[in-house]
């Protein structure tokens, strides 16, 4: 086995995140808390003392993935950097990870990682570093204090884990089940990254809407509250969050949408099928009418939303009129973008022994042709876009120069060419062209509000 260098204490790291944007969040707590101990981020893993491979266990291909990077570490010297895989994997496959890929150093569950320091100094004495515990205490106070971000939009974990268990679903079995951060520790994080520079938070949960805690009264709140309490941080300029579940789409979540200007016109809310029977044997605690009846009640409220889905074809027994139905409710959302696979099954989830699973030529099908339904929506809802002023917060440069790049209000992606602005910018646009993904925008030369 090509053992780290155990006379070499790491001095430099570097986080790679694989899938969803909790594991985004998860990298940057894990950076800010080795930074804290004294080591400095690297461009690349290319020469980090420290590789961390933060894991995505939602798709088989995902996690082949991370075994393919670990087969890549070793350099043409012969060493390799401490190894150490995180996240999503790291919780369901334990010490297994080790036994199948040896140059592995460190395993650590996503419920764990403020436990990495000691983690490597085990490393580093040569012993067994595996820690997959979901302890009672929240990480989260384990972990320093937010650090000024190098962008103006961040993301915000506020509750983690599922108790919904839907059956393709592996989240409960790795992130545990739901548990809502306090109140004032959401707040207080808010806060320090507003004063670092921060303009947009996205909350963030495996079920983010399911959140519910006391506020600093002791009254009970769900996130529409703690939406509305964020919302009188002056410099905070907009919300989102993500990922949303139907069963817990509060009445009061639905008047937020209406009434608070700082929460953007843009709901992520998967139905993953338009059929009840596939929906029931998926577990999902809505029908495709229940579903619809959320919808419209949103745009009552908000009737500019934009609205994001996720969507699931050839889950096991899944007929070719069971798919059409799922087509028929993407016809009538019309949503402006949405996630779509085909069902990848995952050990130990009760879909994986279900009966009839789907030729892998069939799912190719349903899913090309549910893609395409979609990308259609998608360019005319952008295509809509064109004409109308609004205010876009400039994120990131683009690839020529005096361009920059930033977000509507419904979560698209403006090019601008106005050198004198600067990233953290909010400005006034207006939409002069749009294609598939992106928006071309002019600046009105007013910044926005």
């Amino acid at each position: 086995m090509n053992r780290y260098d155990a006379q070499k204490t790491p001095a430099t790291f570097h986080v790679k995140s694989f899938g969803c944007q909790m594991n985004v969040y998860d990298g940057e707590r894990m950076a800010e808390m080795l930074g804290e101990r004294g080591m400095t981020a690297a461009a690349d893993g290319a020469e980090a003392d420290l590789v961390i491979l933060n894991t995505c266990h939602i798709r088989e291909k995902a996690v082949d993935k991370v075994y393919s990077d670990i087969g890549r570490m070793t350099r043409e010297d012969g060493s390799r950097p401490m190894i150490a895989v995180a996240g999503c994997v790291a919780q369901a496959e334990g010490g297994e990870i080790q036994r199948r890929a040896r140059n592995v150093d460190i395993v650590v569950g996503p419920q764990a990682y403020h436990r990495l320091p000691d983690l490597i100094d085990k490393a580093g004495r040569g012993e067994q570093a595996v820690d997959t515990d979901m302890p009672l205490a929240s990480k989260f106070g384990a972990l320093p204090a937010r650090t000024k971000q190098a962008r103006p939009t961040a993301f915000l974990t506020i509750m983690e884990g599922c108790d919904k268990f839907c059956t393709y679903c592996v989240v409960p079995y790795t992130r545990g089940a739901e548990i809502s951060r306090s109140w004032s520790a959401i707040l207080d994080e808010a806060k320090a990254l507003v004063d670092g520079g921060v303009r947009e938070i996205t909350l963030l949960g495996q079920n983010v809407n399911a959140w519910t805690g006391e506020d600093d009264r002791g009254r009970t709140q769900g996130m529409d509250g703690l939406v509305r309490e964020l919302a009188k941080i002056d410099a905070l300029k907009r919300i989102r969050y993500t990922t949303s579940h139907p069963n817990d789409m509060s009445d009061g979540l639905i008047a937020a949408h209406g009434d608070e200007p700082k929460l953007m016109p843009f709901l992520h809310l998967p139905v993953q099928s338009g059929n009840d029977r596939v929906l029931k044997a998926m577990n999902r605690s809505h029908d495709a009418d229940s579903y619809l009846r959320i919808i419209e009640r949103v745009r009552e409220a908000r009737p500019d939303i934009a609205l994001s889905g996720d969507f699931i074809v050839g889950f096991p027994g899944e007929t070719d009129a069971e798919f059409e139905d799922t087509l028929k409710i993407v016809e009538q959302v019309r949503y402006a973008q949405c996630y779509s696979f085909k069902y990848s099954s995952r050990p130990g989830t009760p879909a994986a022994d279900m009966d009839g699973q789907i030729p892998a030529e069939v799912m190719d099908e349903r899913l090309a042709r549910l893609q395409a339904l979609i990308n259609r929506h998608q360019v005319e809802f952008n295509a809509a876009t064109v004409g109308r002023r609004t205010g876009i917060l400039l994120e990131r440069k683009g690839r020529h120069p005096g361009q920059l790049i930033g977000k509507t209000p419904w979560l698209q992606s403006v090019h601008v060419t106005a050198p004198e602005l600067s990233i953290g910018d909010m400005v006034e646009v207006d939409i002069i062209s749009a294609g598939p993904n992106s928006l071309a925008g002019q600046p009105s030369r007013r910044k926005a509000a």
